[in-house]
């Protein structure tokens, strides 16, 4: 058993385990960006509609569902970002005057990726913060009011909008790079497919883009819900 936890933490510690480990998560969060997207749209369906997915996600598991994704969110955010820091260490020790070009641009896009990945961390627990303890005064006033209520009245907030979209703004440069790079971790990139998985990294990045600042730009610029 020891051994073994000796191989593991060995593997950890090497550069392909850590890529790795940054590969992995990064999926775990863009199927669940997905996903949230998905639920989240629900609201353009109407109020019925939204509060009934929000009352499922609330009871699955007898209210522990939400709860553990949320928790196995911010932990694969929080692990995401360590790794992909201690690899952008990695690089910058082993950086010589003689590097190639483009592993110097690597490491560059590597530590704007880090910047916009904190950025997002502090948006991701800010989110949380806002709709589930609800430290908008606002929201606070709502009492008992229906999910579906408080995205309305939460997206009524200039400041709280124009946060959400740089923050999407970010997430999607950063998903842009970032699918690619899990493609090429686990070796299903090469010259046929670099193209493919290219255009398929840009167009997830845009889609999630749009599809989640329709939803504030709907409600603060147009009046949605209101």
């Amino acid at each position: 058993m020891s051994s073994s936890k000796c191989s593991l933490c060995t593997f950890i510690k090497s550069s392909i385990g850590r890529k790795l480990v940054v590969a992995l998560t990064g999926l775990a969060l863009v199927l669940f960006l997905a996903g949230h997207l998905s639920g989240n749209l629900l609201i353009f369906a109407g109020a019925e509609v939204f509060d009934a997915y929000a009352e499922f996600l609330h009871s699955f598991l007898h209210g522990m569902g939400v709860w553990v994704a949320r928790i196995g969110l911010l932990a694969c955010f929080v692990i995401h970002i360590w790794f992909t820091v201690l690899l952008t260490r990695e690089n910058k020790k082993a950086r010589t005057p003689y590097m190639h070009e483009a592993t110097v641009q690597a490491s560059k896009s590597s530590r704007i990726m880090i910047w916009s990945g904190l950025t997002i961390l502090a948006f991701v627990i800010f989110h949380l913060l806002h709709f589930t303890v609800r430290i908008d005064s606002d929201l606070a006033a709502l009492g008992e009011a229906s999910p579906w209520e408080m995205v309305i009245q939460g997206f009524q907030n200039p400041l709280v909008t124009i946060f959400y979209v740089i923050a999407m703004t970010l997430l999607c440069s950063h998903l842009s790079h970032g699918v690619a790079s899990i493609f090429q971790t686990l070796g299903l990139r090469s010259k046929k497919t670099a193209g493919a998985i290219k255009f398929i990294s840009c167009a997830y990045a845009f889609v999630i883009y749009v599809g989640f600042i329709s939803i504030p730009l709907s409600i603060w610029l147009f009046g949605f819900g209101r």
